[in-house]
């Protein structure tokens, strides 16, 4: 009985800990942006500094990108993250675009290797 007791608990231990394995990339979540300014810089330009937070764990799972959205769903411009930020939390990174003059908001969303887009948005107004 007592050993049968150990290998119920061996095997429920090793379970577990496997699950733990195979859940830390899942752990760090879905990328936020958690703040967003907007400055004109021409005519129909400007510069976008989004503010990210994500718990980057290394190359298997890290915000990898960030997407400017006009109301009707286009993505007007995209900024590449081409490393992991493990040490740097939140970070800001810059995009400078051509939105367009009937645009007056725009809609920030991030995306990470593992979970793809989700997370919070942030929406801001255009300064035309």
């Amino acid at each position: 009985m007592f050993k049968q007791r150990l290998t119920i608990k061996t095997t429920l231990l090793l379970l577990l800990s496997l699950a733990a394995v195979l859940a830390g990339p899942l752990r760090a979540g879905e990328a936020d942006v958690v703040n967003v300014t907007i400055t004109k810089e021409g005519e129909s330009t400007f510069r976008i500094n989004a503010t990210l937070l994500h718990e980057d764990t290394g190359w298997d799972h890290y915000a990898d990108r960030w997407d400017v959205v006009a109301p009707d769903g286009t993505v007007l411009g995209s900024r590449v993250l081409h490393h992991p930020h493990v040490n740097e939390q939140p970070f800001t990174r810059s995009l400078t675009l051509t939105i367009p003059p009937g645009i007056t908001t725009v809609t920030i969303q991030a995306h990470d290797s593992v979970h793809k887009l989700g997370g919070k948005t942030f929406q801001i107004t255009v300064p035309h």
